[in-house]
């Protein structure tokens, strides 16, 4: 098998139950390297329930997680992180007083492996570290298109550069497998596209295996080859975006009227 058409994630029967409510159930996936899946479903089908247990922000109650070929199912989340993985919230989550450039140092700063000594004396190497850093960071707003932006702190950003720079720091991860959990919620509809547009880029350009959370019809039918449809924690349909729209138990779970949310 080709590293192309390798598989990244396989996630077995995952379940997780709350005091008895069971918010995921019988959960599986499999991933290939390269992919980039979709995943919606109404309020409370267990979506962002399933992106917490895959990042082990929530222990699982059953099921088997395997990335990148190791047993992730009890590890901790910045072992996941290590690995490869990395995601975005449905709210975003930055630092609102530090300046975009420094929000963008702080995960960057996780590859970095220098001693309290190098760092109490600013040795030259440390230094050099640091200016390695800064220059990463300045690329990565470069990529997002927030370069302008530098030195604004995180709370003066608008709504959709906060969400770009949210964006950019999960990728500051270098991850293998990027876990976006509705990034287009709140934004207007040529906000969305620019998103849209953007995130496909990203996906090819750091050669990203991506699921994608959006209540956006119109945007995860346009950019996702694959799609599941989770209700009430169960996966109820999953294919392509033609055979989700045609669905009965995706209609009457989720999508109204089907021909509202065909592909562009």
């Amino acid at each position: 098998m080709t590293s192309s058409t390798a598989t990244l994630l396989n996630v077995e029967r995952l379940g997780k139950s709350f005091r008895g409510l069971q918010a995921l159930e019988a959960y599986s996936l499999t991933l290939r390297t390269g992919e980039l899946l979709g995943v919606i479903g109404p309020n409370g089908a267990g979506k962002t329930t399933l992106f917490n247990l895959l990042t082990g922000i929530v222990p699982s109650t059953s099921g088997v997680i395997q990335f990148a070929g190791v047993d992730v199912t009890r590890r901790r989340a910045d072992e996941i992180a290590r690995l490869g993985m990395a995601r975005t919230f449905q709210k975003v989550r930055l630092f609102p007083a530090l300046t975009a450039l420094e929000n963008l140092r702080i995960p960057l700063q996780t590859h970095e492996r220098a001693a309290l000594w190098q760092v109490i004396l600013r040795t030259p190497g440390f230094l050099r570290s640091e200016a390695a850093l800064t220059r990463a960071a300045h690329e990565l707003l470069a990529t997002v298109d927030l370069q302008a932006a530098a030195h604004k702190p995180a709370a003066q950003l608008s709504y959709g550069q906060q969400r770009r720079l949210e964006l950019a720091c999960a990728l500051a991860l270098r991850p293998r497998l990027l876990l976006l959990d509705e990034p287009a919620a709140g934004m207007n509809p040529t906000e969305a596209d620019a998103l849209m547009h953007l995130i496909l880029r990203l996906h090819a350009e750091f050669h990203l295996t991506t699921i994608l959370i959006e209540h956006n019809m119109r945007l995860i039918m346009n950019m996702c080859p694959r799609i599941q449809v989770l209700n009430y924690g169960r996966l109820i349909a999953e294919g392509a975006p033609t055979e989700i729209q045609g669905n009965p138990q995706v209609i009457e779970a989720y999508l109204g009227q089907a021909e509202v949310y065909a592909a562009d």
